[in-house]
């Protein structure tokens, strides 16, 4: 446990109705009651924790603001330390004067995510938990929000845990027998080992795959609408917005720009782009535009490919079937009120996922939808089991799985048992690191340096 006692504000960094000061570490409560007043009279640093305060607070010149002190007593605490928690109002001066009342009463600034660390270091929270806290406060949509507080309730260390017991007994037994063989251990049995090599194999690959899925949730992805004039492009993005976005007019070449927007579509956070309509044009200004386009496609994430179900296929048409064939893609045939002149045969040569819609009355949009989802493989996680959120937890995973083909390796070509074991030992590293039972400082270091300051 810490020698010293740190605090930071722990609410954002502007005005607000309440701004919490957090206090955490084996002097907490005395150097609290150096700021802190009980209308009561009572003292902190005398009071048991669960116990709530009405006072002020105050520093050398005088008072500063009313306050809500609230007493925590280690073990039972965030941190696992004694800790106090000063509410006030949420005016930036009034924070900020009360914190450096703490410092001057002794004490220090908080590091990035030092609350958090602390909580990991005394055994409050394990490393995959603790790193949830980050993705709970950045989550922008329900399904990322419900995969961070399936974390940081432990469901990825659960089932982190679960592949790795099944890995240690097998090692434990591995070891007994070469180690003890005038004891009566039962042999190892090759179709047990190659069963359990299987299963975890197939488990670590599941998580490995579901993180591309997870990240999309999380960070969002940038989709590219794409069209030739008048399909129906800025239509669909202001559809998608939930406000006019985009101009909207009968005139071909409109959009001259990538017009920029972020929304949630199925949870899933979608930076679009609407995009110039690509055609051939004399009008320089168009041209760039249509130039910025093509290279947007390029490099999307996700194309929503938008086609004029009114109207038949052209040449532009047929340039961005092409272009969408190595990139992840839904064809949005628009339009669908009017009469249709389209050749769908042609748009499924290309396009696996083909929604058809009206952008302009809003039906199809669920369709639209759940076919983003399959395209980006979210429909096919739960985000209640846990997945893995970070690149350290992905590597670990990675390096598990690989040593666990390592051992099936070892095994299928008859290489010693002890070859195996050290085989399997190497997964139970990686796991465990991946938990943060058996972990480095600079890995700590690396998890907690991302946080902010106050958490």
């Amino acid at each position: 446990m810490a020698q010293d006692t740190i605090a930071a504000i722990s609410t954002a960094q502007a005005p607000g109705g309440i701004g919490l000061i957090r206090i955490s570490g084996p002097r907490a409560q005395e150097i609290a009651d150096q700021v802190f007043t009980a209308k009561s009279g009572k003292r902190l640093a005398e009071e048991k924790g669960y116990t709530v305060h009405y006072g002020r607070v105050h520093d050398g010149e005088g008072p500063i603001d009313e306050a809500i002190a609230i007493n925590y007593r280690a073990p039972a605490s965030f941190t696992g330390e004694n800790v106090a928690e000063l509410s006030c109002h949420g005016g930036l001066y009034l924070l900020r004067r009360t914190l450096r009342a703490l410092y001057e009463a002794g004490a220090r600034p908080a590091a990035p995510g030092e609350f958090t660390r602390r909580a990991f270091l005394n055994g409050k929270l394990g490393l995959t938990e603790a790193e949830s806290v980050m993705e709970l406060i950045g989550a922008r949509g329900e399904q990322a929000a419900r995969a961070a507080f399936a974390s940081h309730d432990g469901a990825l260390e659960r089932r982190i845990s679960a592949i790795r017991e099944r890995l240690v007994s097998a090692a434990a037994h591995l070891e007994a027998w070469a180690d003890y063989p005038e004891e009566d251990i039962p042999e190892v049995s090759e179709g047990e080992l190659r069963r359990l090599f299987f299963d975890a194999e197939r488990e670590l690959d599941r998580l490995l795959n579901e993180f591309d899925a997870g990240r999309a949730l999380r960070e969002g992805v940038d989709t590219v609408i794409a069209g030739k004039p008048n399909a129906g492009k800025s239509t669909l993005m202001n559809l998608l917005a939930g406000c006019e976005r985009s101009i909207v007019t009968e005139v071909a070449g409109t959009t001259r720009d990538i017009v920029e927007e972020t929304v949630l579509v199925g949870g899933v956070p979608l930076r679009l782009a609407d995009t110039a309509g690509l055609r051939e044009t004399q009008d320089a200004v168009e041209r760039i535009g249509v130039e910025r386009a093509k290279k947007r496609i390029r490099s999307a994430q996700l194309v929503l490919a938008v086609f004029d179900s009114s109207r038949r296929l052209g040449e532009e048409d047929c340039r961005l079937a092409h272009a969408c064939r190595d990139v992840p893609a839904v064809a949005v045939v628009n339009k669908s009120d009017l009469e249709t002149k389209i050749d769908y045969s042609y748009i499924q040569r290309y396009f696996k996922h083909i929604v058809v819609i009206s952008a302009k009355s809003g039906e199809g949009l669920e369709e639209l939808s759940r076919a983003i989802a399959k395209v980006l493989h979210t429909a096919e996680i739960d985000p209640n089991e846990g997945m893995l959120f970070t690149e350290r937890q992905r590597d670990a995973a990675r390096r598990a799985k690989e040593s666990v083909e390592e051992a099936a390796r070892a095994l299928r070509i008859g290489m010693t048992l002890d070859a195996v074991t050290v085989s399997l030992e190497g997964a139970v590293a990686a796991l465990l690191e991946l938990t943060g039972e058996r972990v480095t400082e600079a890995v700590v270091d690396q998890v907690f340096e991302r946080f902010c300051v106050g958490k």
